[in-house]
This record gives C-alpha cells, sequence and structure tokens, in this order.
C-alpha cells in the first residue's frame, strides 16, 4: 500500500509541475507583458528605454498585484480544498480522502523542486531534502488528512507573511505623504502644474514662498532665501541669487526663482520612497536567508539521528525522526516577525530602513550622538543682547524683531521668539531690500535698521565700536554667532545666538544612562561649548573640535575597545561615522546624505522615540527566541519519543502542526501587544 501511495503521489506531482509550468508561471509572464503594452502604448526603439525609466522612477506609482501575493494565494486556496477533501474522507468516507492526494502533489511541486536543486546542482544539505522526506513519508504511510491540514498551516502562514509585508510596505509609504508631488512648470511664458516625475532635465521651473525645491539646477531669475539644513545642517539661511545651484529637498523661506533643472531621477521624491522600500524589502529576504541558514544547519544532524535510528529501530522510525525536524517553521515565522516590529515602529514614526538593526541594538553598549542639529535645535535662541551708541537691550531687540518679522528662517524666528517673550510692540516696516547672501535693510517710520552679519554691516560703511570687535571673537570661541543691528548709520548693537539644547535631550539621556549604556558627544564645534552641553546633560565623555572623517575614526576607536555603538547624527558631516556604527540613526529634516545613510530614521524630528527604539529592538530579539524555541522544542520532543516513548508518524504530523500554529502566533504576538 506504502508503494501504490507514492506511485500515485508521483503522479499528482508531475501533473502538478506540467499544470504549474503551463497555467501559473506562463500566466505570470504573460501578465507582466500585458501590463507592460497596456494602455495602446507601441514599444520602440526609444519607447523601451523611456519605459524602464519610468519604473525606476515611479517604483510605487502604479499599483498591480504582487505576483508572489497572487502564487501564494493559488497554493493556499489549493491547499484548502485538498484538507477539505481529506477532512471529509477522515470523518465520513476513507476512500474519499485518497482524492487529495493530486491536491497535496501540486502544492508540493516547488518543495521538491528545491530539494533537487540544493542537491545535485548546489550539492549542500538543505531543509528542503528533510521537508520532502516528510511528505512521502506523510502520504505514503496513508496519513492524508494530518498531512493536508500541514500543507493548509504552511500556505496560511506564507500568505500571512505576503499580506504583512504589503501591509508593511503601505505604512511605510505613508510616511511620505507630507511630500510635494506636482511642480509649476514655466512653459512659453505660461506656469502649468505638471507631476514632479514628468520633469526632466533642461525644463524650468517656478518655486515660490514656502515651497520644496524638488531637483537640483541653476536659478535663471530672481532671488530667494533658502534653507539648506535639511542638506548641510546649517541653521542658517542662504540667499540665492541668478546663476546660483539649488538641491532638492531645500525650501525657499521668501523669494521667488526660475530653476533650470540639472538632475531629477533619484532626487525625485517617489525615487527616494522606492530605494527605503528596496532596502526593507531586501531585509525581509535577509532574514528569510538567516532562517534558512538557521534550518539548513539542523539537516546533518537530523541526518545523523536517522541514521541511529535506522540501524537501532528500522526504516520507519528513522523516516519518523528524518521528519521531527520542524525547521521549516522559522523560515516562515523570523521574517514576519521582523514585519510586524517594523510595522509598529512606522505606527509610532520610526522608519527602519534596515531591520538587522533591531537585533544588532540588543548588542549595543555605547551611544554617541553628534552634538549640532542632534543634541541642539536647528532654531538657536537669544542669549544676551550687548547695545552700544545709546540704545537700550529692548530698544536693540524691537529694532531687529521688527526688520525680520516677515522672515522664516531660524534665526529671524529665535529674535521674533525673543521679542514676543518680552512683550514688544514692533513698528510697521514700509520697505525691505535683501541683501544677497549678508542681510536685509528695511525702512520702518522713517528709521533705516539693518539686520545682518558683521560682513555686511561693514560693507555698509558702519563703523563698528572696538567692544563688539572684542565679544566677536570670545562669542566665536564659545560657539555662539553674533547678529548685528545698524540704526540708520551707526550700529545699535549685537544679538548673541547660543544653540538651543533639545528640550526632550536630558531625558532621552537619562533614560540610556538607565539600561546601562555609555554615551559621548563628537562635536566639530569648540571645546567650550561642547563641554556645557556635555556637562548639562551629564555625559561625561566628549570630544570636539573634530573632522568628519576624524568622527569615524572615533567610532572605529571605540569598537577596537570592545564597543558595539549606536552613532546618531543628523549632518552631512555625519555620513562617514553613520557608515561605520553598528547602528546609525538619523532624524528626519536631517541632511538628505544623514537619512540615506542610517538604518533608522526618527521621523517626528525629535529625539523622543529613542529610547521606545532601544526597548522594541528588546522585544523583537525575545520574540525571535521564542519563535525558534516554537521550532526546535516540538522537533526535540518528538525525536526523543521515537527513542523512548514510541512515537509514529502520527505523533510527528501532529507536533508539526503544533509547532507551526504556536509559531505563528508568537510572529504576530507583537500586534496583539500594541492594539
Amino acid at each position: 500500500m506504502f508503494v501504490i501511495d507514492l506511485l500515485i503521489f508521483s503522479g499528482a506531482v508531475y501533473a502538478g509541475k506540467k499544470i504549474y509550468n503551463k497555467y501559473i508561471a506562463g500566466d505570470t509572464t504573460g501578465k507582466e507583458m500585458s501590463d507592460t503594452t497596456e494602455g495602446g502604448t507601441k514599444p520602440s526603439e526609444h519607447g523601451a528605454d523611456e519605459s524602464v525609466q519610468q519604473l525606476e522612477t515611479l517604483p510605487i506609482i502604479i499599483d498591480i498585484e504582487d505576483p508572489e501575493e497572487k502564487e501564494t494565494r493559488h497554493y493556499f486556496l489549493v491547499a484548502s480544498a485538498g484538507l477539505s477533501i481529506a477532512a471529509m474522507g477522515f470523518l465520513f468516507y476513507p476512500p474519499l480522502a485518497f482524492l487529495s492526494l493530486p491536491f497535496t502533489g501540486y502544492t508540493s511541486w516547488p518543495v521538491f523542486q528545491a530539494a533537487y536543486q540544493s542537491t545535485f546542482k548546489e550539492r549542500r544539505l538543505s531543509i528542503s531534502i528533510l521537508d520532502s522526506t516528510a511528505i512521502l513519508v506523510g502520504i505514503g504511510s496513508g496519513y492524508y488528512a494530518l498531512s493536508s491540514f500541514a500543507n493548509f498551516i504552511y500556505f496560511f502562514a506564507a500568505r500571512l507573511l505576503n499580506k504583512t509585508k504589503n501591509k508593511t510596505r503601505k505604512s511605510l509609504i505613508n510616511i511620505f505623504k507630507e511630500q510635494p508631488t506636482s511642480v509649476w512648470l514655466l512653459k512659453d511664458g505660461v506656469e502649468v502644474s505638471v507631476p514632479v516625475e514628468s520633469i526632466q532635465a533642461g525644463d524650468c521651473i517656478v518655486v515660490d514662498t514656502g515651497e520644496i525645491i524638488p531637483v537640483d539646477g541653476i536659478i535663471t531669475q530672481g532671488i530667494a532665501n533658502i534653507d539648506q539644513h535639511i542638506l548641510t545642517g546649517e541653521a542658517q539661511a542662504e540667499e540665492k541669487t541668478i546663476n546660483e545651484k539649488v538641491f532638492a529637498t531645500t525650501v525657499v523661506l521668501t523669494g521667488r526663482i526660475c530653476i533650470e533643472v540639472e538632475k531629477t531621477g533619484k532626487a525625485t521624491i517617489a525615487a527616494q520612497i522606492g530605494e527605503v522600500l528596496n532596502k526593507t524589502a531586501s531585509f525581509e529576504e535577509t532574514l528569510q536567508t538567516r532562517g534558512e541558514e538557521i534550518a539548513d544547519k539542523t539537516v546533518t544532524p537530523t541526518l545523523g539521528v536517522g541514521a541511529l535510528t535506522l540501524v537501532t529501530q528500522g526504516p520507519y522510525m528513522a523516516l519518523t525522526t528524518l521528519s521531527s525536524n520542524f525547521s521549516e517553521v522559522i523560515r516562515l515565522t523570523t521574517p514576519l516577525s521582523m514585519l510586524n516590529y517594523l510595522h509598529i515602529a512606522s505606527k509610532n514614526g520610526i522608519l527602519i530602513k534596515d531591520g538587522r538593526s533591531l537585533e544588532l541594538l540588543k548588542q549595543v553598549d555605547t551611544v554617541v550622538f553628534d552634538k549640532t542639529g542632534t543634541l541642539t535645535l536647528e532654531e538657536p535662541h537669544v542669549e544676551k543682547i550687548h547695545p552700544c551708541n545709546g540704545l537700550s537691550k529692548k530698544e536693540l531687540l524691537m529694532y531687529a524683531a521688527a526688520a525680520e518679522y516677515k522672515q522664516n528662517h531660524p534665526i529671524a524666528r529665535a529674535i521674533l521668539a525673543a521679542a514676543k517673550k518680552d512683550h514688544l510692540s514692533l513698528s510697521r516696516v514700509e520697505s525691505a531690500e535683501y541683501i544677497i547672501g549678508h542681510g536685509i535693510k528695511v525702512r520702518s517710520e522713517g528709521t533705516i535698521i539693518r539686520v545682518g552679519s558683521g560682513r555686511f554691516i561693514e560693507q555698509e560703511k558702519i563703523p563698528i565700536p572696538p567692544v563688539i570687535q572684542k565679544l566677536q571673537s570670545q562669542s566665536y570661541e564659545q560657539g555662539n554667532s553674533l547678529v548685528y543691528v545698524a540704526v540708520d548709520d551707526q550700529l545699535g548693537g549685537v544679538l548673541e545666538l547660543q544653540p538651543t539644547l533639545r528640550p526632550e535631550a536630558k531625558a532621552i539621556v537619562q533614560s540610556l544612562h538607565q539600561k546601562h549604556l555609555k554615551t559621548y558627544i563628537i562635536s566639530g564645534d569648540h571645546e567650550q561649548p561642547t563641554q556645557r552641553i556635555a556637562k548639562e546633560l551629564e555625559i561625561e565623555h566628549y570630544f570636539a573640535e573634530t573632522l568628519p572623517e576624524e568622527k569615524a575614526h572615533l567610532i572605529e576607536q571605540l569598537q577596537k575597545e570592545g564597543r558595539s555603538v549606536c552613532f546618531v547624527g543628523d549632518g552631512i558631516n555625519d555620513s562617514i561615522a553613520l557608515k561605520k556604527a553598528t547602528v546609525s540613526i538619523s532624524l528626519r529634516g536631517a541632511s538628505t546624505v544623514a537619512t540615506d545613510t542610517a538604518q533608522i530614521v526618527l521621523m517626528d524630528t525629535t529625539l523622543k522615540r529613542l529610547e521606545y527604539v532601544f526597548d522594541l529592538a528588546g522585544k523583537f530579539n525575545s520574540n525571535q527566541k521564542i519563535g525558534i524555541a516554537c521550532s526546535t522544542i516540538p522537533g526535540i520532543i518528538c525525536t526523543g519519543g521515537v527513542f523512548f516513548s514510541y512515537f509514529g508518524l502520527p505523533s510527528v504530523l501532529i507536533f508539526y502542526n503544533i509547532s507551526a500554529i504556536t509559531g505563528l502566533g508568537s510572529a504576530m504576538l507583537p500586534l496583539l501587544q500594541e492594539s
């Protein structure tokens, strides 16, 4: 009977292979071809290149069904039908269960194909060999219902994995909803709103106050005050005019400019999202591979135990032992658990681009912070007011605030915040003139007010008193900056601006200390301001006046001392250190290079979720251990049962189903805990 079952099953597998090749693989190819040519677009010599470029630029715009999900759903439906027939045979009419063989054969074909590939072509032992053995033993022994149920559980898990993966991708896409999708194209003197992805090199676009520049290009008309902190990390806006370069993701604070487009493609928002998703998906494959590696490592010991069973207890019990390896479960539960944690992270404003960081964070014992832009805000605050030439502090601040009233760059916001705090009434500005790159000159109630840099004041031929010149060098050493305010033709004084510590920084550092993590500060700033912030945050170790490449060397130095380092940075000068660190974290709104390099991005632009990231990593690693235990413990029980309790194949199949169900439950548990 065993031989007859296997012969019939072999026929079912062969038929399944034919059906798969003709209808499933062939249908997928045909669908892809029809999708490509849908809409009447005729492929041409240039059309092929354009379609490839379009797909690279818009990886998520076209909403088509994932072929992998379609195939998994198909197999799940076939496995469900096979289980229904086998169950009816088991409950009502035993010969009916025999009809479930073609369904099991059809869905088992990929397993046998994988076993053949690894054994005869790759010359290695893989878990698919044991899977194939378990299928043959189950069918050959006539346990159709249990085999069909195991098949059903496997494809149920596979389908759940695909759905979770797609749900996670959608949650990542939602993070980017605030980004612009259209731009004003200047065509024949008329501004036309077009999708940002349709812009090409050589086009001329118009960007107004408050809008994000979506491309790299050169200004052909106009003047604008541009916030470039997302690219450079610098808090102070820069004024740009004709023939100067501008870059994607920077913001026009004031003014209006026409830009000749130089670069699009990867600078577009759609391409950035696609890149993030590709990195996330690639780690899903990495974890899948990790699960396969764990499973494959168990093959040789299982074959050894099977050989021992063959010698001591005979062929049937040896096959039962070989069927007691449930490592296949890990290949599904490991990536499923990871994707659920990625989904939870995205719901909490954390973008994890490389899920390996969830594993590696558990090993981290040292957290290194960049100072400027990470521990401090982009917007400074007015620390001191130094009037001269007879003005009072309030008068000096009032004049500066009146001039900056309609500005939106960080320094202007700091001055206006100080004026608001002192409840100052501001005079009305009658006219304003931007002085490129240096400052602003306004007329208010017959008074000319100039606000800007020391260089700007000198260019306006306004003398700077020696006391202010001395203050300038002192302020520089302390890491502060000066804003000069002139009233009519003489200097009224300076406002001393100091970097503003993030309000959440101290609590975050304390929470890391409670987790027994060492903390460091690395800064390119001078010794005195770095020391001041380190003391305020109770961070014992700091490095000041470090160059970008030196930051990376310091990270390597800590690693050579045996430390596992998490680096938190936000600037273009942090990119090398971010790459060297075990785990790298940046903040949304940081430089493009930093957020591209970092494995984790805190999307709320603050450090508030940093402690939660470490907590989430701990939960993820605990969940992984539970998932592995759900696979290995039932297998060990079955192997022991073969030797000591005379377990047969029915017991093994029952324990396999228990292993798969508990493993799936463990992988889905994070979603229940977070709901």
